[in-house]
């Protein structure tokens, strides 16, 4: 008898969000501010429930499309980076790196709790925010999700988590 293992995927054309970014690489090379249209995908892994379910894709996409409507039309900023500094008061969110330094509407940014606002650590926060808005009802059974962010076309950033 072979083994089976299962899995469900969602990606709409309305799983996307644009938003603006700016990341640090090798050290001190820092990107302009700019933005992309990201596309969100998402697989949970599992076992079939008693409807025959790995999961339910209505949730797993209404559950996405809350995260991906609080990121559309801001700005990204890490708070977990080592060099860029950012501040926010109710008004206003400042971020500097080294001479460099950007002021917007705290209203207009989303401060993730990141390291770089990488594709790949976007997709991390985004499957951690998905996981954590879930019943514990919904992940019975659920073995991994994995979360993919598109920051252009055919250029994926991913993660893969486990799920106790």
């Amino acid at each position: 008898m072979s083994a089976e293992s299962w899995k469900v995927r969602v990606t709409k054309d309305h799983l996307v969000f644009s938003a603006a970014h700016f990341i640090t690489f090798n050290g001190n090379i820092c990107e302009r501010i700019h933005g992309h249209n990201w596309r969100v995908a998402a697989e949970v892994e599992g076992p079939l429930d008693e409807n025959y379910y790995v999961f339910d894709f209505i949730a797993l996409r209404d559950g996405l499309q809350k995260i991906v409507n609080e990121l559309d039309h801001r700005v990204l900023l890490p708070t977990k980076h080592h060099s860029i500094k950012v501040v926010a008061n109710e008004r206003e969110v400042e971020a500097t790196f080294e001479e460099r330094r950007w002021v917007f509407p705290a209203e207009d940014c989303i401060l993730l709790p990141v390291e770089n606002t990488t594709a790949e650590l976007i997709a991390r926060w985004i499957a951690h925010r998905f996981l954590d808005q879930l019943t514990a009802e919904q992940t019975a059974g659920m073995q991994a999700l994995t979360l993919e962010v598109e920051e252009n076309f055919g250029q994926w950033g991913s993660v893969r988590i486990e799920v106790e």
